[in-house]
């Protein structure tokens, strides 16, 4: 089947070696390869009367049913065999993990699960670890699964794009002398070696340098200066959240970043379920008139149980503010003017919320995740710390702002706008402060 594919990926398909590792510019075909490898593999043990399988290890549900729908089942039908995929509830020690399985005539299977420790345990099998850089809990996965695969003969397959470098990823794709083969394979190369695609057009449209240099150049950046890393925010990412439909009728808190031209305007509805936050929409609009913008911010109020709207009033938010709070009552609406030590700490509680994983946002979006990772801390000239983002086709993370206030929203201190919200200041810079200080104490703290 190599004449169907590119040089690169012939190149990691014939590579046999029993550790493998790729990194690859997304919608490069690294799913489809290494599961055309997988499925190769079962197909040479039909030939030889004998059996195999083949697990395969992705970070949602979703991404692990779609390597087989996606990849093994167009190979198996490319080799005249029926791929069927069976769904079924997998128990493995306590836990039931829904799994989905291919198998071949005389008995080889491909079976696809979400990643977490218990899966990557429970089977001695070759294991494609697929987009292992956004798997939550990667390095306990890899103390999980590593063992597992070392009897001798296994093949371990992992390939993913970027994920910044606080992942086991990163470790693995960056040793030396230990055995693994290496593949990395950026846009350029991807369509140097006949990949149709028009490299200027992506990188003009990609709509952030950060999202463009990780994504299809393959750099892992520097979260130093990152308000919320790659890792953080992956790590908070789940398929149920930011889907309407799944509102349970608890209390909600709204978020909203205001723009008429330039930017975007975002509202932000979070449910607060539990301690835990649950996206339910993510309302966007470029040059909206200021009338679309109060539709929007109405049909919202009415299709949710709203406790509490929070409100960029800086600038030209003053009235819009004032307008909702006649509309909706001032004691829903609170208007935050986003500079200075608010800004600071609205920031700092929403970093608290993401490291907690006291928030579920929508997964697998990179232009949500671009803007979440658009903040920078900056230290200023006087030596205080500031909170900055460049402004780009996408805007000056108005979603992640927007996001932040609704997070500020769930907090009772701003029950009392004029001093509630100064305690709640002083509290979150306290916590935020001990922390730093002593992080092991604080595992647990949400305020």
């Amino acid at each position: 089947m190599s004449g169907l594919l590119y040089p690169y990926q012939v190149r990691w398909l014939k590579d046999r070696t029993r550790f493998k590792i790729g990194m690859f510019a997304r919608q490069t075909g690294k799913t489809f390869t290494t599961t055309l490898e997988a499925t190769d593999d079962c197909v040479d043990h039909e030939l030889n009367k004998g059996r195999t399988r083949w697990i395969i290890l992705s970070r949602g549900e979703r991404q692990a049913f779609e390597a087989l729908n996606e990849g093994v089942r167009p190979h198996m039908k490319a080799y005249g065999l029926a791929g069927e995929i069976m769904e079924f509830d997998l128990k493995i020690d306590d836990a039931t993990h829904r799994a989905a399985e291919v198998t071949f005539p005389s008995g080889s299977k491909i079976t696809a699960l979400p990643a977490n420790p218990d899966t990557a345990r429970g089977f001695s099998a070759n294991v494609m670890l697929d987009e292992f850089a956004f798997h939550r809990d990667s390095r306990a996965i890899w103390r999980a699964l590593f063992p597992v695969i070392s009897k001798p003969g296994l093949k371990l397959r992992v390939v993913s794009t970027p994920n910044g470098k606080q992942n086991k990823f990163y470790e693995l794709m960056t040793g030396a002398d230990d055995g693994w083969s290496r593949h990395l394979v950026d846009i350029n190369q991807a369509v140097a070696d006949g990949l149709p695609r028009d490299i200027e057009e992506l990188h003009r449209n990609a709509g952030d340098e950060d999202l463009w240099r990780q994504e299809f150049l393959l750099e892992f950046l520097d979260e130093s200066s990152a308000w919320l890393s790659y890792d953080i925010i992956t790590q908070c990412e789940d398929e149920a959240a930011g889907r309407p439909e799944g509102y349970q009728g608890g209390r909600v808190f709204i978020g909203n970043d205001i723009a008429r031209r330039n930017d975007l305007w975002v509202a932000w509805v979070l449910e607060l379920l539990g301690d835990v936050m649950w996206t339910r929409e993510i309302v966007t609009l470029k040059g909206a008139s200021f009338a679309a913008q109060d539709a929007e911010i109405e049909r919202l109020m009415g299709r949710y149980t709203v406790e509490r709207l929070v409100m960029d009033q800086t600038g030209m938010g003053e009235k819009p503010v004032e307008d909702a709070k006649a509309r909706y009552g001032r004691g829903r609406v609170i208007g935050l003017h986003l500079n200075g030590a608010v800004r600071m700490n609205v920031a700092s509680a929403a970093k608290m919320a993401f490291e907690d994983r006291k928030l579920r946002i929508p997964a697998g979006d990179p232009k949500l995740r671009a803007d979440l990772h658009k903040i920078k801390k900056i230290t200023s000239e006087t030596g205080m710390p500031r909170l900055v983002a460049d402004r780009d086709g996408e805007g000056h993370a108005d979603r992640a702002w927007a996001g932040m206030m609704a997070i500020a929203g769930a907090d009772p201190f701003i029950t009392k706008p004029a001093d509630g919200m100064l305690e709640w200041m002083r509290q979150q810079h306290a916590a935020m402060k001990a922390r730093e200080a002593a992080p092991e104490t604080h595992a647990g703290a949400l305020t």
